[in-house]
């Protein structure tokens, strides 16, 4: 199911098939461009979804777009797509050879959930498993797939927790493969909570004292902490969450430059314009033109 917003953005609800257990769908790459077809969905454009998409593909290329950023898929490469993350492939699905996993985020247990850390944003890049880095992964989806190809196996409820546990298994692994795991490690307990915290509040504030002191900690600790984790100041790394928001509403949606901006906490148009094209080089309207392949801007539009 699609939905319009502002009259720009689509986004795509996740597609039960008769007969599978609810919450999960494996599929090859092939199927994709036919699925989407009966849905009434075009599979190149841009959408939103909310749920969660693996892709790895063994052949070919798969070019695509994730939240503004390109990636080149070729053999042993993996993809995590998260929920409300932006994507659009830039070659035909059709063409490469793989395989895609779509689950909704309450399909696993609680346990597997902290674990995978699916709650928290993606690492944002492609897992290149190629050859013995990934046989494991590639095993578990080769057997997840054959079980969701053959539920008559298997007693219902069997065949749904079999599928649970195996899902469970494949996004363990991939967190880990990701460094998710060795952040936490690095980073601690006290990244772990800023980057939550700035997830929740990043259009609220952008100032590092605010969350030291909703947290608890010293602005030196989250400085320290984050950059530990993720090589950035903590700064900067509120600085890149409002920034890719920004870009998400300017692309994605009808709102004026200046009103973007007032979602994102900022006072005033020219205060956002300043922010946006220190981290950019262009203005606010100049990105939307430029990702939307436009030559020029409505009057009016440049703050």
């Amino acid at each position: 199911m699609v939905t319009m917003r502002n009259s720009e953005v689509a986004d795509l609800a996740f597609w039960p098939t008769a007969g599978a257990p609810p919450g999960v769908e494996v599929f090859r790459c092939s199927a994709l461009p036919p699925r989407a077809e009966r849905h009434g969905v075009d599979p190149h454009s841009a959408l939103r979804p909310d749920f969660h998409q693996l892709i790895v593909v063994r052949s070919g290329t798969l070019r695509c777009s994730v939240d503004f950023t390109d990636h080149v898929l070729t053999d042993g490469h993996w993809l995590w797509i998260r929920p409300g993350q932006v994507r659009q492939y830039r070659s035909s699905v059709a063409e490469a050879e793989g395989t895609m996993v779509l689950f909704q985020s309450d399909y696993l247990d609680a346990a597997a959930v902290r674990a995978a850390r699916l709650d928290e944003p993606g690492p944002g890049r492609p897992l290149d498993l190629r050859g013995a880095r990934g046989t494991t992964e590639r095993d578990v989806l080769a057997l997840l797939q054959r079980q969701h190809d053959s539920p008559s196996t298997l007693p219902p409820e069997l065949y749904a927790a079999t599928m649970r546990h195996l899902l469970a298994v494949l996004v363990l692994r991939l967190a880990h493969a990701a460094g998710r795991h060795d952040e936490v490690r690095r980073g601690g307990e006290a990244f772990q909570r800023f980057r939550l915290a700035v997830e929740s509040d990043f259009a609220r504030t952008r100032r590092v004292e605010d969350y030291a002191q909703l947290l608890g900690y010293s602005v030196r600790t989250l400085t320290r902490v984050t950059h530990a984790a993720v090589g950035c100041a903590a700064k900067r790394f509120i600085d890149d969450r409002v920034l890719l928001e920004a870009k998400r509403l300017l692309v994605h949606t009808g709102l004026a430059a200046r009103t973007v901006g007032e979602r994102l906490g900022f006072s005033e148009a020219t205060t956002f314009a300043r922010f946006f094209r220190r981290r950019t080089g262009m203005t606010p309207a100049d990105f939307r033109d430029q990702a939307r392949g436009v030559t020029a801007s409505p009057p009016g539009d440049h703050v």
